[in-house]
C-alpha cells in the first residue's frame, strides 16, 4: 500500500507583479539566475530542459505555460526515478507569493530534508533578489 510523503510547503513574499514574477521565474533560462543551490547551467533538448546540478545532469520537464501561476515541474534525477516540484506565484495584493513544495523520499533523512529545506529557503531568497531589482 502506498503511503504519503512527509512534505513542507516554503514561501516567500516577493514585491513584484505576479505576471512578471511568473513570467521571470516560469522561464528556464533563467535557473541559473536564482536556484544556484541546484543549478549550474541550464540547454534545451528535445523534449525536456537539461540541468548542471552539483550532483551532475537532470532533466526537466515544465508545466505548460498557463494563467494560474502554476510552474510545477518533473525533475528525472536518474533513469525511472522522477520528482515532482510543485511551484506557484500567488497575487499578494500588488505583489507575489511564490510557494514551493518539498517531499521528504523514503530514503532521505530528517537531516538531509531540513537541509534541502534550507537550500530551498536560500534559492527563494535569491529570486526575491532578482525580482525585486
Amino acid at each position: 500500500m502506498a503511503s504519503i510523503l512527509i512534505s513542507k510547503t516554503l514561501s516567500l513574499s516577493i514585491e513584484c507583479a505576479p505576471r512578471r514574477a511568473y513570467e521571470f521565474v516560469s522561464n528556464p533560462e533563467n535557473l541559473p539566475k536564482w536556484a544556484t543551490a541546484f543549478c549550474r547551467a541550464v540547454r534545451k533538448s528535445d523534449s525536456e530542459w537539461i540541468v548542471e546540478t552539483p550532483d551532475g545532469q537532470v532533466g526537466i520537464q515544465f508545466a505548460a505555460q498557463n494563467n494560474f501561476g502554476v510552474f510545477d515541474h518533473h525533475v528525472t534525477v536518474k533513469p525511472g526515478v522522477e520528482l515532482l516540484i510543485p511551484m506557484r506565484v500567488v497575487p499578494n495584493r500588488s505583489g507575489s507569493d511564490i510557494n514551493f513544495t518539498l517531499f521528504q523520499s523514503p530514503d532521505t533523512s530528517d537531516a538531509k530534508f531540513a537541509q534541502d529545506a534550507g537550500l530551498v529557503e536560500r534559492d527563494l531568497r535569491n529570486l526575491k533578489k532578482a525580482l525585486e531589482k
